[in-house]
């Protein structure tokens, strides 16, 4: 397995296939490069180099008792990066994975990064407090984590189906992603998911996006029961510099899974643009 050894000593493990342009891929919480098949296989074929890493404490990655924060995650991401040599390099993020773009490209991408990508992302920040007075209440977040610390596997069977969409009427149900969901949820470390929860929900990365010079795309689904769009991509978007907003009815948050064929569309047409 392709790994580094970053500057505490925790493994990151990644995949990287192809040649030509570099496009990272960056996972949302609790789940693994493995996230992102459907943007591997498609972008590979269109002649792209394509990387997917697994964040410190998730999937193959070393579980790591520490650095469970969004500065952390980032600093791993540009080690990764200077590893490989990444230059030109597109970034795109789902969820937690947003945020990690947009604190890697604003604080580490220089001279490396030539656009991003977020996803359903959790940009600009998501709980509720006075600067947020719309954001999701603490006490969603405490649920989370208080489920994730003491029934973890019963909960990683059950989230996938808001997640994906899969609680709507008409929802085209797929045993095979709910299980592949848990499969990758379940390779990374408790603690890890844990801390977590705290970094995607009380992370601001309002400076970050400011700071942004490359062009975003932002995609979300207007029906992602997970992420909001309304408190971030309509946010997030307005911050950019330079900053191009998608917008889905009735998409879900786990849509580059369940929409894949229109979000890489969407995607490549950008890339190319």
């Amino acid at each position: 397995m392709s790994k580094i050894t970053v500057k505490d000593g925790t493994e990151i493990y990644y995949k990287d296939w192809g040649t030509g342009q570099p496009i990272v891929f960056h996972h949302g919480w609790p789940l693994s490069g493995d996230d992102w098949d459907a943007q591997m296989m498609f972008f590979l074929g269109h002649g792209y180099r394509v990387i997917a890493h697994d964040r410190r404490g998730h999937g193959r990655s070393g579980q790591a008792a520490g650095g469970h924060d969004m500065d952390t995650y980032a600093a791993d991401v540009a080690e990764l990066t200077k590893a490989l040599d990444l230059k030109d390099a597109i970034h795109i993020g789902h969820s937690t994975g947003g945020g990690e773009v947009i604190r890697y490209v604003a604080q580490h991408g220089q001279g490396r990064v030539a656009k991003a990508v977020l996803i359903s992302a959790v940009t600009p920040i998501m709980v509720k407090n006075e600067r947020n007075p719309d954001g999701v209440p603490m006490e969603v977040f405490d649920e989370i984590r208080m489920k994730t610390a003491t029934n973890r596997a019963q909960y990683f069977q059950d989230f996938p189906t808001a997640f994906f969409g899969y609680n709507r009427p008409g929802a085209k149900v797929s045993e095979g992603v709910k299980h592949n969901w848990w499969r990758q949820g379940m390779m990374g470390a408790i603690n890890a998911h844990y801390e977590c929860v705290k970094v995607f929900s009380e992370t601001d990365f309002t400076e970050d996006l400011k700071n942004t010079e490359v062009p975003v795309l932002v995609l979300h689904g207007e029906d992602d029961q997970i992420v909001p769009y309304a408190i971030t991509a309509l946010k997030a978007a307005k911050l950019l510099k330079n900053g191009k907003l998608i917008t889905y009815p009735g998409f879900p948050h786990g849509m580059p899974t369940t929409e894949a064929d229109k979000i890489n569309a969407d995607i490549l047409a950008f890339i190319k643009g």
